[in-house]
């Protein structure tokens, strides 16, 4: 049965939270304090925390920073990833990714469908590794953050769950560079 084990030492990850919309500031970013939040009380460390505007060229630019910061193991963004013409945080951390992770927007879209019905559909919810780093866009309303956090990231981001984990992995993420 999957779930936490117990006996096994929790490892806490650096987390760098961005937040991605025209219209946000630090004053009423309610999904990133949510993940913040979130994250800390699970024993993580918040790594980082910036808000960009929606404009692809902006949002690669912070996703390949954290990357090349070693004191970044994962980024979650919130915003940008519906289907209109301003959401284009699918795209910008596409131009950084090496590889997808698919998995991620489908669980995602099916925990949502759970939550919203067919509107789940409007969700580009994405996943991805690169430099060592995973990057994880959620979508920006704080319920979003919440069943991404709650119902997928809390569990996969913890070293003591199984069968498997994303946090056990992050050693192996670059052995294809020979590091």
């Amino acid at each position: 049965m999957p779930g936490i084990d117990e006996s096994r030492t929790f490892q806490p990850l650096r987390i760098a939270v961005l937040t991605v919309s025209d219209t946000r500031d630090r004053s009423n970013d309610s999904s990133g304090d949510l993940l913040v939040e979130r994250l800390t009380a699970a024993g993580h460390k918040l790594a980082d925390r910036a808000i960009v505007k929606d404009d692809a060229s902006l949002i690669a630019s912070r996703f390949a920073a954290w990357i090349a910061d070693q004191g970044v193991d994962v980024v979650i963004s919130t915003g940008g990833t519906g289907v209109t013409g301003r959401d284009v945080t699918p795209e910008a951390l596409e131009q950084v990714a090496e590889k997808m992770i698919p998995g991620f927007g489908e669980m995602f879209r099916l925990v949502s469908f759970q939550k919203i019905g067919t509107s789940a559909l409007q969700s580009r919810a994405t996943a991805a590794v690169a430099g060592g780093t995973y990057l994880f866009a959620l979508p920006g309303s704080t319920g979003a953050c919440r069943d991404g956090w709650d119902e997928i990231l809390h569990t996969q981001l913890d070293s003591r769950h199984r069968p498997c984990n994303f946090a056990e992995l992050i050693p192996r993420l670059q052995e294809h560079h020979g590091g």
